[in-house]
């Protein structure tokens, strides 16, 4: 690592500080990242005045805008909430399990519109980190759970404002507009969209 050892994150603001103090450089060392994100043990106290959720849909909550460099956010999934494939727009895309579960399916980018080739599944549990970008392909988080909710920490960097939303059955792709449902802590007045697919 060329950092000097990375301290380990007690608190919510802690991450945070670290997180700024790793992307002042422009050289971003994913394995640091991953490192702190899942050093921080998930403490709801401290996250819970982010974590806005809505009975519908799973909603992006933002916690930070690192400078310009990252975003960080908040998201929370209720039973059975998924995403739709999609990518991540050239972006690092960091996942950190703060509570519950989720299930990541991985998809291979498709080559023409047919069906999209399913690469790998995972489940992620608590305080772990996972890690995509384009390159690994595209991949879809969901709830399985019929009775827990769960939330998960992201970070993107750089931030992006729209990404590709991919049919499963087709390969055909949507560009979608990413809506905060909420930004520190407070509820974001917004045009409900019809389409929300997106982290």
């Amino acid at each position: 690592m060329e950092h000097t050892e990375v301290m380990k994150p007690e608190t919510l603001d802690d991450l945070i500080k670290i997180l700024h103090a790793i992307f002042e450089s422009d050289n971003v060392n994913v394995e640091e990242v991953q490192h702190v994100m899942e050093s921080y043990e998930s403490k709801p106290q401290e996250w819970k005045k982010y974590a806005k959720s809505d009975q519908y849909r799973y909603t992006r909550n933002l916690v930070d805008e690192g400078n310009g460099k990252f975003n960080l956010m908040i998201l929370c999934w209720g039973e059975g909430h998924g995403s739709s494939i999609h990518d991540h727009t050239d972006s690092h895309c960091f996942m950190k399990l703060l509570q519950g579960q989720l299930k990541e399916t991985l998809f291979e980018w498709p080559e023409h519109e047919n069906n999209m080739v399913q690469k790998s599944q995972r489940i992620l549990q608590e305080n772990s980190v996972a890690y995509i970008n384009d390159s690994m392909g595209l991949h879809r988080v969901e709830n399985a759970s019929h009775t827990d909710c769960a939330a998960s920490l992201h970070l993107y960097s750089p931030p992006f404002e729209n990404c590709q939303t991919f049919d499963q059955r087709t390969g055909h792709k949507n560009t979608v507009k990413m809506t905060f449902w909420s930004k520190y802590g407070e509820r974001t007045p917004f045009a409900i969209t019809s389409s929300q697919e997106n982290n």
